[in-house]
């Protein structure tokens, strides 16, 4: 029996084998219905989905006003779009029945602005739009806003060869929004056809900034057939944003992780869409220097002229070697962190290079600093703080700044706080060139105003010395570059840009009266401070010499509120340096006055006779003894000072009695008469001791205050008590 057994096993084993599969297969297809009955009928529930089926199935000519189904609907899709934002498949939906006007124009904008893509954007969707454009009942806003969606979406765009393909058909619509432009700008496709009918449209238009910006692109990849001489310093137009859609988006991908949505397939999502912020701060890390991709030419032994790429130079004698030869690398952004390559580039000034480099770096600055509503560089401070240095020292060497970066400063001046880098931002403010005076209150005056009166001792210090910097290179420009005829200089040897004599001198003019309202005021938030009185003073040291040391025919003298304060300033190195100061203006004003004749120019009277009060107050302070008397321009109610119980108070502000020497005279009258019990430090007044005193406070290194002496004093040798001097101004 248990033979029997063991042998009918098997057999009735591998019979029952293939009805366990058969069974096993069809609980599985049938689990597989079941799920699919439930996720279909969950959908068929979804009043998303349905909503979605709404639009896709709406007919042409359904009125919009008291339909009610289409106001739920609508509301249902914003607030999926605004909350998680919307699959590929509703952006296709939403868009054909935004643009094929099946409701009429009421609806198509509302719709447009709820366009807020989850994850991509179906390229099929967006080139079925733009075909939609060519119907002509699309409004003119509409079509706008259209234009600025799909820039703002760009890069989500999940693919870009039909666009390519349909590049002539956007093309065409270049006369009538300049915003078309902008779109062009991201898919060039350079066909001679085109830049004539760009060139045909700039005779028309005039210069357009749009028509200039296109042409200028066309000229960095086909130079050969935009013959039209094209200014680097041009502003930029291009921008592939829209604040508005920018800040949804950002909240979505805060909201779902910047996951893609599932039903997206893996060949359709684009690279590092799930980490955008790792993607963006690949801006701020300089590209390696490399050589383009297509290297045939330069391999080529049969070239009759070798390129040769950056890359492969190693030193200065290799450079000056391949000069005319050289490749530019793939990446422009390397450039700045090579310094051969930056040689190259300040030796043969290629426009095309500089164009490149510099639509290359305000798109890094703009897209890090300004377009980032989830706190920009500031979320990564080390690698914008190395970038910048980088751009710092980039300029440095290069002896002069970049139009993107002074565009982008413009910009950034308006939201920064003064804090966020404040080294870096205001190194590359003091490298701007020189604005025009009808320009340079808006751009740089009123944000710097708002950021001085509310920021803290170190920033208007530090504020101070980034003014007098760019003033230094302002001057060094002027005397570098200034014509032989003396009528026009170039703002920038890099451009073409020129500003006259005259402008340039408004501008300066501009700035160091901008700087002299700042100082006033800051000196009296901050109690006269010393340290900011010293930067302040640092500035007026550049001012007082603009004629002699840098050849500018103008004469500024700071304004009482700067004067007075460091007059009075309790610390002897401050009055040292007005008095040092106040000795170069005689200097400046004694040969601008001995050269008006010969050079054609004029210096203002009222500058002369502003530095003659401020000479007269100066001596009768610190020498005559004569504070507080009619003429000085402080002069106190006799009231007042006799109520202060100051014992000649005219004497408080000599050499002697003034707060900053008065432990200079106590000094030198202990050295002097050793055995007196009692001081009286007028005693230092008569002849000899008083000329002792002054060798005496000469010999401490107050040569500044020992030339204001020599040059407007006449000293006498008197018989009798006194110092036995004479005014000479």
């Amino acid at each position: 029996m248990a033979a029997k057994l063991n042998l009918s096993g098997p057999p009735d084993s591998d019979t029952s084998s293939p009805n366990d599969q058969s069974v096993s297969s069809r609980s599985s297809n049938r689990s597989l219905r079941v799920a699919d009955k439930a996720r279909r009928k969950n959908e068929a529930e979804d009043p998303f989905v349905l909503a979605l089926k709404y639009f896709s199935d709406v007919e042409a000519g359904t009125p919009v006003y008291g339909n009610d189904d289409v106001e739920r609907n609508m509301v249902l899709v914003e607030k999926v779009a605004y909350s998680k934002g919307l699959s590929p498949e509703a952006i296709s939906i939403m868009l054909e029945f935004a643009m094929s006007l099946r409701m009429g124009t009421i609806l198509c904008p509302r719709v447009l602005k709820c366009l807020i893509p989850a994850a991509v954007v179906p390229q099929e969707a967006v080139v079925r739009a733009f075909v939609w454009l060519g119907v002509g009942k699309i409004p003119v806003s509409t079509q706008i806003l259209f234009i600025k969606w799909v820039l703002t979406v760009f890069d989500m765009i999940d693919a870009k060869d039909q666009l390519r393909a349909i590049y002539g058909f956007i093309f065409s619509f270049v006369t009538e929004e300049n915003l078309v432009c902008v779109f062009i700008f991201f898919l060039v496709v350079v066909r001679v056809f085109r830049v004539r009918k760009l060139l045909e449209l700039q005779s028309k238009l005039g210069r357009q900034p749009f028509l200039l910006n296109l042409l200028s692109l066309y000229k960095v990849f086909c130079p050969d057939l935009v013959t039209l001489s094209i200014p680097s310093r041009i502003k930029s137009v291009f921008r592939n944003h829209n604040m508005p859609w920018r800040s949804a988006l950002i909240a979505v991908q805060k909201r779902d992780g910047s996951q893609a949505a599932s039903s997206i397939s893996p060949a359709s999502t684009i690279k590092d869409k799930t980490n955008p912020r790792k993607r963006k701060h690949c801006h701020l890390v300089l590209p390696a220097l490399c050589s383009v991709v297509n290297k045939e030419a330069q391999t080529e032994p049969s070239s009759s002229r070798k390129v040769v790429p950056l890359v492969q130079l190693h030193s200065f004698a290799q450079l000056l070697e391949n000069m005319h030869r050289i490749e530019l690398p793939a990446q422009m952004g390397s450039l700045l962190g090579s310094s051969l390559a930056l040689q190259y580039l300040d030796c043969v000034q290629d426009e095309s290079a500089l164009l490149r480099l510099n639509f290359w770096l305000g798109y890094a600055l703009h897209e890090e600093f300004l377009f980032c509503g989830d706190g920009g560089a500031s979320q990564n401070s080390e690698e914008a703080l190395q970038f910048l240095n980088k751009l710092l020292s980039t300029q440095h060497f290069l002896q002069e700044g970049f139009s993107s970066s002074e565009a982008f400063l413009y910009k950034f001046l308006n939201v920064w706080d003064g804090s966020l880098l404040r080294p870096q931002i205001l190194g590359l403010l003091s490298n701007i060139p020189v604005i025009p005076s009808s320009q340079i209150r808006r751009l740089l005056f009123e944000p710097l105003m708002q950021l001085f009166f509310t920021s803290s001792l170190f920033f208007k210090c530090g504020l101070m010395e980034c003014l007098n910097n760019m003033l230094l290179k302002w001057l060094t420009w002027h005397s570098v570059y200034a014509l032989e005829d003396d009528l026009d200089i170039s703002l920038n040897s890099h451009t073409s840009i020129n500003m006259t004599l005259s402008g340039f001198k408004d501008s300066v003019m501009e700035l160091v009266d901008f700087v002299g309202r700042l100082a006033s005021v800051g000196l009296q938030l901050e109690g006269c401070h010393s340290l900011l009185l010293s930067f302040i003073l640092d500035f007026y040291e550049t001012v007082c010499d603009t004629f002699l040391k840098y050849g500018l025919p103008l004469v500024v003298i700071p304004p009482t509120g700067v004067f007075y304060p460091a007059l009075f300033a309790s610390d002897p190195v401050s009055v040292d340096r007005l008095a040092y100061i106040m000795y170069r203006y005689k200097v400046n004003l004694t040969s601008a006055k001995s050269q008006e004749t010969e050079q054609a120019f004029h210096i203002s009277r009222q500058t002369f006779r502003e530095f003659n009060h401020y000479a007269v107050v100066m001596v009768n302070c610190l020498w005559n003894s004569k504070m507080f008397q009619p003429g000085m321009g402080i002069q106190p109610g006799e009231e007042l000072l006799l109520k202060s119980n100051v014992p000649q108070y005219w004497m408080s502000f000599d050499l002697i009695h003034h707060p900053a020497f008065m432990s200079y005279a106590v000094d030198f009258h202990q050295k002097c008469w050793p055995g007196r019990k009692d001081m009286d430090l007028n005693s230092i007044k008569h002849s000899k001791p008083w000329s002792w005193y002054l060798e005496y406070l000469f010999s401490q290194g107050y040569d500044g205050l020992k030339q204001f002496v020599q040059s407007n004093i006449s000293r006498q040798k008197a018989a009798g008590d006194g110092q036995g001097n004479s005014l000479s101004t």
